[in-house]
């Protein structure tokens, strides 16, 4: 009987809604138009201007902001500055880090390549130990 081989196949659109959105993007979409909707009661209850235009302009602009939030991802690029090393991440998780982390006074470092520093940390003991 012959080899099998991988036959590789784009799943990419399986889990989507609509093509365009995936579940986390979908619900980030959803939210900020009920905030779109909100601000919207609070500028008619303000300005007393009750348009269908408005609204949907409101609505409008704070789903595409709540799409933008769930679905881009920083570029992996050197033209990004500071944002450099957040490359490849998306927007939800770095503003969603800076909400956990970011009104504490501690600062956490994480390592996830532990197993390689532990390795490196005990051969140089073991060099130290030679001397």
């Amino acid at each position: 009987m012959g080899n099998t081989y991988f036959v590789p196949r784009n799943v990419k659109g399986e889990s989507r809604i609509l093509y365009i959105f995936t579940m986390k993007s979908f619900i980030f979409t959803l939210v900020a138009g009920v905030i779109g909707v909100l601000v919207w009661m609070g500028f008619k209850a303000i300005t007393g201007i009750e348009n269908l235009v408005t609204m949907l302009v409101f609505i409008g602009v704070f789903a595409g902001i709540g799409y933008l939030i769930g679905a881009l991802k920083i570029p992996d690029s050197p033209l990004m500055g500071p944002f450099r090393k957040a490359g490849g991440e998306y927007v939800s998780d770095i503003i969603g880090r800076f909400f956990t982390f970011g009104f504490r006074k501690k600062i956490y470092l994480y390592n996830y390549d532990r197993e390689k520093s532990v390795t490196k940390e005990m051969q140089a003991d073991k060099k130290e130990e030679r001397r």
